[in-house]
This record gives structure tokens, sequence and C-alpha cells, in this order.
């Protein structure tokens, strides 16, 4: 599951300013001819990660937004400005080192610690299941209008392996928070949970596709088995291969589903440039 997310005027208030009521949002500003900028946001997307929802991260990008740039003082990239209940209480310029940034994060979280969210998301990892689905059952039905109360809820109930009411609760979000990056995350495992359900173990798939390298199926639910692994690389190699052997295969699938897996790694991700390349060599 992803915890950052590219933000832009569009989506700024509601991805930002809304749901910093609900967790801290870490907003970096930031610029594609910026040195600094591409040591700094690898490190605080490596942190979102780990901190698992504690905080989002919100990432603009200053020649693109520039109304944003503006209306947030921003003189020097990266700045990066920590907003809560929909104020920035601090800030900082430049990169600093993962030790300087852990504790800038850290100092933002103590009192977010007491949000029914954070309660029952820190009990859910602490192996409290029953009181943390109750306790997500309990804020639903208090927040109904927080997207993030839907989408933990979904991620927990994922984990315990209820699928289906993992997949009615993410389609009753409505459809621009069906396209925040963590739903789209859980919506593409789904998928592939499903497909995997379906298909051969992977040792089976491999030998199939040594056999049959034309066989689009297999290497379809290949690519669901690397997924679920969260082996992007992997599952794309198996898509591009697709999309050369036969494009029209299920509807032109080998392309549509690259571009669902970029959408759920974002347009900055290494791996998205990488492969939106290879994919453009194949088509033109």
């Amino acid at each position: 599951m992803s915890y950052s997310i590219d933000v832009n005027e569009l989506n700024f208030n509601q991805e930002v300013i809304e749901a910093s009521h609900t967790i801290p949002v870490l907003v970096d500003f930031w610029a594609t001819w910026c040195e600094p900028c591409k040591s700094l946001m690898p490190a605080l997307e490596k942190l979102s990660e780990e901190y698992a929802g504690q905080f989002r991260l919100a990432k603009v990008e200053v020649d693109q937004q520039q109304n944003l740039a503006s209306q947030f003082g921003i003189r020097s990239v990266p700045t990066v400005k920590m907003v809560k209940a929909g104020e920035v209480v601090d800030e900082f310029s430049g990169a600093l080192p993962e030790p300087q940034l852990r504790e800038f994060i850290n100092k933002h979280l103590v009192d977010n610690q007491d949000s029914p969210l954070q309660q029952a998301v820190a009990a859910y990892q602490q192996g409290e299941t029953e009181f943390a689905l109750e306790k997500m059952q309990e804020i639903l039905l208090a927040e109904p209008e927080n997207p993030m109360v839907r989408i933990e809820f979904s991620n927990m109930l994922m984990r315990e392996k209820r699928f289906d009411d993992a997949r009615d609760l993410l389609n009753s979000l409505n459809a621009n928070d069906k396209n925040n990056p963590a739903a789209l995350a859980l919506f593409g495992q789904l998928d592939s949970i499903d497909a995997v359900m379906a298909a051969p173990d992977i040792d089976e798939l491999l030998q199939m596709i040594e056999s049959d390298p034309a066989n689009c199926q297999a290497r379809e639910q290949l690519c669901a088995h690397h997924k679920l692994r969260g082996d992007y690389a992997a599952a794309m190699e198996q898509l591009l291969e697709i999309v050369r052997r036969d494009r029209n295969y299920n509807e032109d699938s080998g392309r549509k589903e690259l571009l669902k897996i970029f959408d759920v790694l974002g347009p900055e991700h290494e791996l998205v440039g990488q492969y939106r390349r290879k994919l453009a060599q194949l088509l033109y």
C-alpha cells in the first residue's frame, strides 16, 4: 500500500487540507532539475512506507503547480511543510539526512497517536485484531466521509483474507477517492488475488511459458503472482511480453495493466519512467 501521492491544484484541498484533519500531511515541494530533491524524495517515500499511514506524503512539482508554489511562498526547492488540522505547523528547506527527517516527522506524530484511526491501526499492528476491526467499524460510522478510514479498513480486511468485504468497502468510495494511490494499490491487489486464486502456481506457469512462449494467459497469471509479491518489475516484464506478442490479447490487457501499475507506483517512480519508455518503443 502506498502512503504518498502527487498533488495538484485540483486535488490539493482534498488530499492535503482535508486529509490533514485525520493524519499529518508532509508536503514536499520539488522540481525535476533540483539535485537535492533527487535524494530527499526517495528518503521521504521510504519513510512514508515505513511509518505505514502515520503520516501522508504529498508531492508538489513546483514548475507544473506554480500557483500552489506561490500560495505557499516557495522560494527554493526542496521545501517541505508539515500540515496538520488544515494549517502549516512546521517546515524545512534542503535535503536533510534520514535521522533528522525522522526527528522532524516524529515530533508531529505524538499527539496524533491519540486519534481513533491511529489507535485502531496501532492495535492491529500489535495483533489486537478483533479490537481493531471493531474500532474501525465505529470510526466508519462516525466518519463516513473520511476516505482514509475506508482505505485503512479495507487494508485490514484484506490482511484478514476478507476479500469480498474489502472490495465492497473500496467500491463504496466516491469516484475521486478511488483514484487515491492507496486505493488503487488495494484494487490492484484484489485483482491479483482473484487472478492467482484461479491460476497455477509460479513453477507450473514458468513451465507453460517455456514450452509455449506465446501463452499470454500464463504470462498474465504470472504477472498477478509477481504483483502480489510486490515485484513490479517482473510483473511489467510479463505485460510487455504480452504487448509484444499479441496486442489484441484480452482486449489489449497487457497495455492496460501496465498503465494501472504506472498509476499505483506514481509518475516519479524510477520503474515507471523505465517501463513507459519500453512500452513506447513497442508501440511506436
